[in-house]
């Protein structure tokens, strides 16, 4: 008799089809974001000008946490679970990369932009790296410093009962970050006393938070602190308030989905953090130039609304899987092209043959690599997670 597989029940399946688009933009993104890697170093060529693809990947990133973690806080409606989730969601992976790259510090040096003193530590502790003005051991961490960011700024509305069903914030924040563009031109506050500082505080507040000993204070405790590193110590503040908006904006847009306030406020955000170049102090790198910057926030918006208006019908599987090893992707994916990078040497003058073959050797030794890290280190550390919240 042949042995029957397990039927999945009907609401995971409805589950997983409503969140496959989801998946569909976290592997858009990622793949954005190794792309603009690979072709600065091998395919010089291939690489856009009129966009910056790394941040158009990760604006995207940006836009589905937004999307889906309040509404999943409040659906929920357990900070401590939430917390647990997030530290054993993030911190795993992030941990065993840096002490990868502290692994291959004896062969390929860590970045000179990294401080080598104990604050460094405290800043990748918390993971506020760029929110404290210090550089990660890779570069592609500053990302993570605004998802921290966000995720205490939701966990502290939350708990002080804010729920924005206006949707206004984004349009407030971006407001703000165009304002700090014109009279900041660098962080107020620097040195490495904030990373001490927030490192205490975060330590604390987390601990209030998962013990339950004053939760809903420490928890609007630690949003008063994110937001106060956003605005007087990240590297350039107007930017850094403007990416905080954007993921609102994907909140904003959640809402309006499920007819809980309107859309206006998406809009008035996207033309402002797109117009804050034109008058900030600090643009002056060549992707926030109005033009590339304006034509990035909008390739990721319609990526967005596009995969969102298709997110009904069936994706393709190569986009969702890579969605799900997003994560990995993002973070393994420059320790594995340092290396390649310094086994192969200077790849943009090579010949063509030359470069698609290291390219594809790169893409080679990626992929598997992701989907190990996912299968054998994400995931039972999540498990793990989910049995301890």
């Amino acid at each position: 008799m042949p042995l029957a597989l397990p039927a999945v029940p009907r609401t995971e399946r409805q589950v997983s089809t409503r969140l496959a688009w989801l998946d569909a933009l976290r592997g858009i993104g990622a793949l954005a974001v190794v792309g603009e890697h690979l072709t600065t170093w091998a395919m010089p060529w291939l690489r856009p000008t009129a966009i910056n693809l790394g941040v158009y990947g990760v604006l995207v990133f940006f836009l589905v946490s937004g999307y889906i973690i309040p509404t999943s806080l409040e659906r929920h409606g357990d900070l401590r679970a939430f917390w647990v989730g997030r530290a054993f969601r993030l911190y795993p992976l992030y941990l065993a990369v840096i002490a990868l790259v502290l692994a291959l510090a004896w062969w390929i040096p860590v970045r000179p932009e990294v401080p080598r003193d104990l604050s460094s530590v405290a800043a990748h502790a918390t993971m506020l790296l760029d929110v404290v003005g210090l550089a990660g051991v890779l570069n592609t961490m500053w990302t993570l410093s605004y998802e921290m960011v966000f995720y205490l700024l939701a966990a502290a509305l939350f708990a002080g009962g804010v729920r924005d069903r206006w949707g206004v914030l984004p349009a407030l924040l971006a407001v703000a970050g165009g304002v700090a563009g014109l009279v900041l031109s660098g962080p107020v506050v620097t040195g490495g006393w904030p990373a001490w500082v927030s490192c205490g505080v975060f330590a604390a507040g987390m601990y209030c938070v998962v013990s339950g000993r004053g939760r809903r204070v420490a928890a609007c405790v630690l949003g008063v602190m994110a937001l106060a590193l956003v605005l007087l110590s990240s590297r350039v503040p107007w930017f850094g308030v403007a990416i905080v908006a954007v993921m609102f904006a994907g909140t904003a847009v959640r809402r309006w989905e499920s007819g809980a306030g309107p859309l206006w406020p998406v809009a008035v955000t996207a033309v402002v953090v797109a117009a804050t170049p034109l008058w900030a102090l600090n643009a002056g790198w060549w992707w926030v130039r109005p033009d590339v910057w304006g034509l990035t926030i909008l390739l990721a918006a319609l990526t967005f609304a596009a995969a969102m208006a298709l997110r009904a019908r069936r994706l393709p599987a190569v986009l969702t899987w890579l969605g799900a090893i997003s994560y990995s992707l993002y973070l393994v994916h420059l320790p594995i092209l340092l290396v390649v990078m310094e086994v192969a040497g200077e790849m943009r003058w090579s010949p063509l043959p030359s470069q698609l073959g290291v390219s594809a050797i790169f893409l080679c030794l990626l992929l598997p690599a992701s989907w190990l890290s996912h299968r054998y280190l994400e995931l039972p550390m999540q498990r793990l997670g989910r049995r301890l919240r």
